[in-house]
């Protein structure tokens, strides 16, 4: 079957790109998925300055996989990727273009098979505090947490339909993958953790918006529940930095779901390693 890496929120930083790409010809993983937050700072597109998105997606990130690809050949891994709430939407161009270039394949509520295991991603996260509003929308219902801004306010690179912002959710949007069919043999690709994990334990301690306390879980209550029901193979997920800082742990099973996050506020290279036909088995290496 072979590895499968795993990362997520890279950020735009190169540094963290240069060892991907090493280890991945070194090691010659089968399978690659991006879990968002790939590209630097999208203040930086709202604000019309400072090193622009567009050129690093495409002069960078599609550049340096080309000349992966040209180097591993027939070894070069079956790749897969979703932006996450701090990539423009914008970006979606160029995501495309790095598809039709066979460099990735762009996951994002879309559903795959690869060697035999169902793929699925989604990169909408829950309201957070930030003002870019590309990748979020309501959880489960129109609620949103103190310190949050909503998806009807902020700004976007992408106009969407009123109606989205107002009334989709995150629920709503995972009610339909796969139908009916048994999971069992699903890994899904989420930016968002789910809530009250391991993985969504945000350093949000002791602080209160306007005298109400803040949760310090922040993942999504929709995907939560989505694993509890479904109970799919494998989660991934990534968006809350500091969260296995704080929690001790970069993994949590739910039922028998693994889930795993990327997530990571060092300076290093997060990389999940795990084989789909035995995540328990799983490592995190910080690089």
């Amino acid at each position: 079957m072979g590895t499968w890496f795993f990362v997520s929120d890279l950020h735009g930083q190169a540094e963290r790109y240069i060892k991907l790409f090493q280890i991945s010809a070194d090691e010659k993983p089968a399978v690659v998925l991006w879990g968002g937050d790939l590209l630097p700072s999208g203040l930086a597109a709202l604000r019309g300055h400072g090193t622009a998105p567009h050129d690093f997606m495409r002069d960078y990130l599609i550049a340096g996989l080309t000349k992966l690809r040209a180097s591993l050949g027939a070894a070069y891994p079956r790749t897969f990727v979703i932006l996450g709430n701090d990539d423009p939407r914008v970006e979606e161009e160029a995501v495309t273009e790095g598809a039709a270039r066979g460099v990735w394949e762009y996951l994002h509520k879309r559903q795959v098979t690869c060697a035999g295991y169902d793929l699925f991603g989604y990169a909408y996260v829950p309201p957070t505090p930030f003002l870019l509003k590309d990748w979020e929308r309501y959880d489960v219902s129109r609620h949103v947490d103190p310190g949050c801004v909503s998806p009807e306010d902020g700004s976007r690179t992408v106009a969407v339909a009123e109606n989205q912002t107002r009334y989709g959710t995150i629920q709503d949007d995972l009610a339909t993958p796969f139908g009916g069919r048994s999971l069992e043999r699903a890994v899904c690709l989420f930016h968002a953790p789910p809530y009250n994990t391991h993985l969504d334990r945000a350093a949000l301690d002791g602080k209160m918006v306007d005298h109400a306390p803040l949760d310090v879980h922040v993942g999504s209550v929709a995907i939560r529940r989505f694993i509890e029901e479904r109970q799919p193979l494998v989660t991934l997920h990534g968006h809350i930095h500091e969260s296995a800082r704080l929690t001790g742990s970069w993994r949590e099973q739910i039922g028998r779901t693994h889930c795993f996050s990327a997530a990571h506020d060092g300076p290093e290279l997060a990389l999940v390693r795990f084989d789909p036909a035995d995540p328990a088995q799983a490592t995190r290496t910080l690089l």
